[in-house]
């Protein structure tokens, strides 16, 4: 909307991961650098920590680009996994065909597979996005799957991404033997005032901006208070700010129109500092009254001055603005810039943050910015063997009849999953479906979207539902079709549209949907 009144080529302040936008600086630079060393020289499992919203995704594409092609990725985006499910997403990421299999079978299929590549002089590495909301017991399978080796190296660099809540989970004793394993930690720290301002300029030039500084100091001091530091607050702040800039009809970015996108996100301040940080934010969003409404904009009203096709009521002119005083007088709580953690992570829990309370831009089939719950607790397991595990641990995975189970809450989801148990007790157990996704109890907003956006782009009666419990918890998967052979299952699988495959749909037989299968 805005971008020919700056003479823009494309949106700066996007909030999907844009590679091309990607700042080296504040030390993002220097961290890409170090994981990939720590990824071409079997350092091991590294960990990649930092709050919501500062870049951590972004960290693990760019990765993905500047690791050299005799390194193979296998990219895990949805941590709703159960310790066999992640087994069967890196055997079908590896093109390894053992439907059916079981856990020790599968795992030295695994090994024998990694032993090739290496020996071919090939890496594998294994990346977790959110790997925080991972259950306990997958988390415990990645320690094992570390175990994969030859004699010498390691067959399997695993990098973990995930939240502060993630060095938590590290910190509880029955996870002390994973943390053992982390050679590297990484922290992401928020930006500081400085690096805040030489990343909004970064993004903007990389959009194709050629004039002056857009954004006032003032403006630019506001953002980095209410931001906290955070990429994708930057990101959303500057881009209404530009917004409420374009309305205004003016070229310049001031202190008025960073309040309008200040006020028009309403996001909360997390817990770091308790009264500070609240009467911080209190002063930014209460204290300032003026600036001018975006959502005016939004509802159609054109700029003052600005040129239309047609008829568009003016905009409203501005309440009286407060004087620059009313600001912040203070940035935020500045931390240092994200260094290299020692080998060990530190034994301090972080504190949860609180989460904003802002709606992002309407969400994608699966968002990968959608923030899953936090997982149970899990009880302790049994360390392994240094190669392969002799013998699998038991899966968390409760089996039919095990506890009471009620179908999904919302309309869509309950009418697939009841027609999903007819099907299922009548479908041929050696006939193949795709699981395209999994969501938990608390999660029926997101999987009626999910569902309604599917049934607009495959058959609808060939999409599934059914449930399981993870850590005791009630989880619900969305599958596609049933196939005849794996291969029939596979070739489609290529062919899903990209909407649907954000979370890396794999195979699953029948049979296992029924064993996995709690019906009411």
């Amino acid at each position: 909307m805005y971008l020919s009144h700056f003479g823009l080529e494309e949106p700066p302040f996007r909030i999907t991961p844009h590679t091309e936008f990607f700042f080296a600086g504040a030390n993002r630079g220097a961290t890409l650098d170090a994981l990939v060393y720590a990824i071409t020289h079997d350092e091991g499992i590294v960990k990649v920590s930092g709050e919501v919203g500062s870049g951590k995704t972004m960290l693990c594409r760019v990765l993905i680009e500047r690791l050299p092609q005799s390194v193979e990725t296998i990219y895990l985006a949805n941590p709703s996994l159960s310790r066999d499910e992640i087994l069967h997403a890196i055997a079908d990421d590896l093109h390894i065909t053992l439907p059916g299999a079981r856990t020790t079978v599968l795992i030295r299929a695994l090994q024998d597979h990694l032993i090739k590549i290496y020996g071919e002089g090939r890496r594998v590495v294994l990346l977790i996005d959110e790997a925080h909301a991972m259950p306990l017991e997958s988390l415990e399978e990645v320690r094992l799957l570390s175990n994969l080796e030859s004699t010498k190296h390691k067959l399997l660099q695993i990098v973990l991404f995930g939240q502060p809540e993630l060095d938590e989970h590290m910190n509880l004793p029955n996870m002390r033997q994973l943390r053992e394993r982390i050679t590297h930690a990484f922290r992401l720290e928020p930006l500081v005032r400085s690096d805040i301002a030489s990343y909004i300029d970064f993004r903007m030039r990389q959009a194709g901006y050629k004039g002056p500084t857009v954004f006032s100091a003032q403006a630019l001091k506001l953002i980095a208070s209410a931001s906290e530091g955070l990429t994708r607050r930057i990101n959303i702040f500057a881009d209404k700010s530009l917004l409420a800039a374009f309305a205004d009809n003016s070229h310049l970015v001031t202190a008025k129109h960073a309040r309008a996108a200040i006020r028009d996100s309403e996001f909360r301040t997390r817990p770091r500092m308790p009264g500070k940080a609240l009467l911080l934010a209190g002063g930014v969003v209460l204290g300032l009254a003026g600036g001018f409404a975006i959502h005016a904009l939004l509802r159609g009203d054109a700029p003052p001055g600005a040129a239309t096709s047609g008829p568009i009521a003016p905009a409203p002119p501005a309440p009286t603005q407060p004087s620059e005083r009313d600001a912040p007088a203070k940035p935020p709580a500045q931390a240092e810039r994200p260094t290299v953690e020692s080998t060990q992570p530190s034994s301090e829990p972080t504190a949860k943050p609180a989460e904003p309370a802002a709606v992002a831009p309407a969400p994608q089939m699966m968002p990968p910015a959608a923030t899953p719950p936090a997982p149970d607790p899990a009880g302790p397991t049994a360390d392994a063997a240094p190669s392969v595990r002799a013998e699998p641990q038991p899966p968390a995975v409760q089996q039919s009849g095990a506890a009471e189970n009620v179908p999904p809450a919302g309309k869509l989801g309950r009418e697939r999953y009841l027609a999903t148990q007819t099907w299922l007790r009548s479908a041929p157990g050696n006939r193949q479906s795709i699981q395209l996704a999994i969501f938990t109890d608390a999660e029926t907003a997101r999987m009626e979207n999910f569902l309604r956006q599917a049934t607009e782009l495959l058959k609808s009666d060939e999409i599934y539902v059914y449930s399981v419990k993870i850590d005791g918890r009630q989880h619900y998967r969305v599958a596609y079709g049933g196939f005849s052979s794996l291969d029939e299952a596979l070739a489609a699988a290529r062919g899903l549209p990209p909407a649907l495959v954000v979370y890396g749909p794999f195979q699953r037989s029948v049979a296992d949907m029924r064993r996995l299968n709690q019906s009411p």
